[in-house]
Formats: structure tokens, C-alpha cells, sequence
């Protein structure tokens, strides 16, 4: 089998046009599914031209949002809101953020991903559903672009962000910046020489890539790539639009790359029985109560560098729940590689949800996820039917480490931290 190739390549992105939209910031928006919904009323709120009313247009009876969100998009070229550039570019792109009270900047770019086949060199981490893949595929067949680049990882042993930062980018004027709502500043400087970008492209050739965001729209691209060659009844064009994806690189070593936990509300119909389900889990689990949020979500992570510790509250209360054999996974997921079977998240699923519990895992009315723990809190202190359960973040070596086994995390697993905005460069598919 011949051995795997990433292929990335410039393109020339569509832009918004700063001589017409003075304002950049308020035309841009977070990836589309972690919009909640009144976030979605802000942004529409924000401009008319806000990328959110082709990203995440709304629902409005009678009308068909797809073909909405196509008319604003030829729309908005036509009347010169959006415009091309000029030249194939990679788009160089670093964030600013606070994390914890400390300040970190994280290094990317963003260019075209080839669309894997059999040995391919990209690899998913985590199950999709069909809801949200049908959703984006109704989208890219209207808008016929890639809106938002995908977020993908990989090691850089040959260290091509940092050394093209220090030597093409650092000191230069980047032609967006721009700071977001979150405070997290944005700038994006061009790279159009054909010497660098040759240079980016051979040295990108031997990397495994691994997608933190966007496995829906990766799995959609795919898709929307193999119908629109059987519709046109030929063999693909191996360097055509319809080949590649908009997607954004970064470091999996950089400091720069934050993973956030993505926590559990489970929502019941009845308040549980607290004590009789502590007193249930007991076969699996050591139970410690912990006083005050602070304390507990210092000792959650604290214990979470050396062993596997899942949190929960309830009641007003925090427990701290300790699993007492990790082999108990290995009879529930005999057939899942280990690194698989000590993930936290399989712990709470197949555990407590699963078999104590008895949850529908695929009932996304039964589970909310969000890596805001005071959310949750917040939402069990007002329903007490509800109940939140914590965990640790997940790290990149396990993503990397399931992610080659051919395996995929439970759904909602990770969340990258910060995001990468929508609305800066968009990929119009050719």
C-alpha cells in the first residue's frame, strides 16, 4: 500500500470587504454548532450582514433556509460585500486569549485540505450524528463554499508554523484584526509567494492530521464531492474544488492549543433518588463529598492527572466519584482498544448512564452538553429532576493515540479552545 500524503493548497478566499463593511467584527460569528440560540438572535441582530444569516439562517415557515442563504451569498459578491482576492494565498492566522489568568497566543493557517481516500493521512476522533450532517449537506449544495474552515491538529515535528511566523510573518501588518466578543484578538496576514507556500506544501506532505472541529462538515464535504461526480457521470478532477476543504492547522504541542472538558446535564422527567443511587454506584465507585465549588473542581483535576475521577452535583452537593478498578471497562468494551477503554467519557457513559442509569445515550433530549460547569449548576439549583455530572478535559495524546487505532471518542468529547472564527476567509467551491 503506497504510503499517505497530506495535500494542503492555496486558494483564493472570499473576504469580506473592508472598504464597504467598516466594522469586521460585527460580521463574524463562532462555528455554527456551538451558536446557542439566543447567541444566533445576537448575531442576526448584529448585521444584516453577518455571516450568520448564511451560516445559521433562521427557520422561517414557508421559506427555505438553504436557498436564503445562497441568495444572500451570490448577493452579497454581486453587490461587492464580499469580494476574492486576487491570488491562491494561505492565510496565516494567530489569536490572542486569556486562559486561566494567563495570556497565550496560538500560531495557524489556513489553507485547502485534500478530501481523504483510502490512505488517507486525516483522521477523525469522534462519532457524528445524521441530523447535523444532513443540515450542512442541504447548505454546501446551496451556498456551493466551504463558510468556516474545519480545525485540524498535528504534531509539526519540522516546526513549519513557528519558523514560517519568525521568518515571513512576525512584525509584518496583518490585513484583519480584529477582537471578538470574547475578548480574543484575530489577525490574518496573506502568504502569496509561490517559493513559501511550495516550501509549506512539501514540508506538510508527511503529516498525520487529526480533525479536533468539524467532523460533520468533513464527512459532508466528502459526500457532496462523491454525488456531485456521480451527477456529472465522470472520474473526479484530482485538483478541483470539490477535492479539497477549507480547513485551519495548528501545533498539537503548542501551549497555545487549550481543550476544554465538555460536561453532562442529564435531564430526567423525576428527581433521582441521590441517596440510593450513591449507594448504587458503590460496587464501581469510591463516593466523596466535597464542600464548596471550589475546593471540588480543584480536586477534580488535581486527582484527574493520576487517576480517572468523574464529578457530580446534585442537591446543592458535590460528590466526587472514583473509579475503583479500571478493568470493569475491560468487560464492558472488551472489543475497544484500551486506550479507548480508560477515557473518562466511557467511564460516565457505560457506567453510570448506560448501566446504572439506563439512558438512551442517543437521546439528545435526555443529555446537554456544555464545557461551562455554572451552567449546569445553575440548571440543576432550578430543575431538581436534573443532574450534572464533570469531567476532566480530554488530552491530545489520547486523541491521537484513538484516533490511529481507528476509533472514535464519544460524540461532544472535546472542545478546542478558542474557536476559530466564521466569516474571515470562506472557500467558494469553483
Amino acid at each position: 500500500m503506497p504510503a499517505s500524503v497530506t495535500k494542503i493548497k492555496p486558494f483564493r478566499a472570499v473576504i469580506y470587504n473592508q472598504e464597504k463593511v467598516k466594522n469586521l467584527a460585527s460580521m463574524v460569528c463562532p462555528p455554527y454548532d456551538v451558536i446557542s440560540s439566543q447567541e444566533q438572535e445576537h448575531y442576526h441582530d448584529l448585521s444584516p450582514y453577518n455571516l450568520i444569516h448564511i451560516l445559521l439562517g433562521k427557520d422561517i415557515p414557508g421559506e427555505d433556509k438553504y436557498q436564503r442563504a445562497a441568495d444572500y451569498f451570490r448577493g452579497w459578491l454581486k453587490d461587492a460585500i464580499l469580494i476574492q482576492d486576487e491570488k491562491p494565498s494561505i492565510y496565516f492566522y494567530s489569536q490572542e486569549y486569556n486562559f486561566r489568568g494567563e495570556k497565550r497566543m496560538r500560531l495557524g493557517f489556513i489553507s485547502l485540505l485534500r478530501l481523504g481516500e483510502e490512505n488517507s493521512a486525516v483522521f477523525g476522533h469522534e462519532h457524528t450524528r445524521l441530523e447535523p450532517k444532513e443540515d450542512r449537506f442541504k447548505l454546501i449544495k446551496q451556498v456551493k463554499a466551504n463558510l468556516s474552515p474545519i480545525f485540524v491538529i498535528f504534531p509539526d515535528k519540522k516546526r513549519i508554523i513557528q519558523r514560517t511566523y519568525r521568518r515571513h510573518i512576525q512584525g509584518k501588518p496583518p490585513f484583519i484584526d480584529i477582537t471578538d466578543d470574547n475578548k480574543i484578538i484575530h489577525k490574518l496576514w496573506r502568504i502569496d509567494a509561490p517559493e513559501i507556500i511550495e516550501s509549506m506544501q512539501s514540508s506538510m506532505s508527511g503529516e498525520n492530521i487529526f480533525i479536533a472541529d468539524g467532523h460533520h462538515r468533513y464527512e459532508v464535504a466528502c459526500a457532496y464531492r462523491d454525488e456531485m461526480m456521480r451527477n456529472a457521470g465522470e472520474v473526479s478532477n484530482a485538483e478541483g474544488s470539490l477535492n479539497y476543504i477549507e480547513a485551519y492547522f495548528t501545533n498539537t504541542d503548542s501551549r497555545g492549543l487549550a481543550i476544554l472538558p465538555v460536561h453532562r446535564l442529564l435531564k430526567s422527567d423525576s428527581p433521582m433518588d441521590t441517596k440510593g443511587f450513591l449507594k448504587s454506584i458503590g460496587e464501581y465507585f469510591d463516593v466523596e463529598e466535597v464542600r464548596g465549588k471550589t475546593q471540588f473542581f480543584f480536586l477534580l483535576e488535581k486527582a484527574g492527572l493520576t487517576e480517572h475521577l468523574l464529578g457530580m452535583y446534585k442537591d446543592r452537593r458535590y460528590w466526587l466519584l472514583r473509579l475503583r478498578n479500571i478493568g470493569i471497562l475491560d468487560k464492558m468494551l472488551g472489543d475497544k482498544p484500551k486506550v479507548y477503554r480508560t477515557l473518562d467519557i466511557c467511564i460516565l457513559n457505560h457506567i453510570i448512564l448506560k448501566k446504572i442509569l439506563g439512558v438512551d445515550l442517543e437521546n439528545k433530549e435526555v443529555l446537554q452538553f456544555s464545557p461551562d460547569a455554572d451552567e449546569f449548576i445553575e440548571a440543576v439549583d432550578n430543575n431538581p429532576a436534573y443532574t450534572a455530572f464533570f469531567l476532566n478535559p480530554v488530552k491530545v495524546q489520547q486523541i491521537i493515540a484513538v484516533a490511529l487505532d481507528g476509533e472514535r471518542f464519544p460524540a461532544k468529547s472535546t472542545y478546542f479552545y478558542p474557536k476559530v472564527l466564521s466569516g474571515l476567509v470562506i472557500n467558494k467551491l469553483e
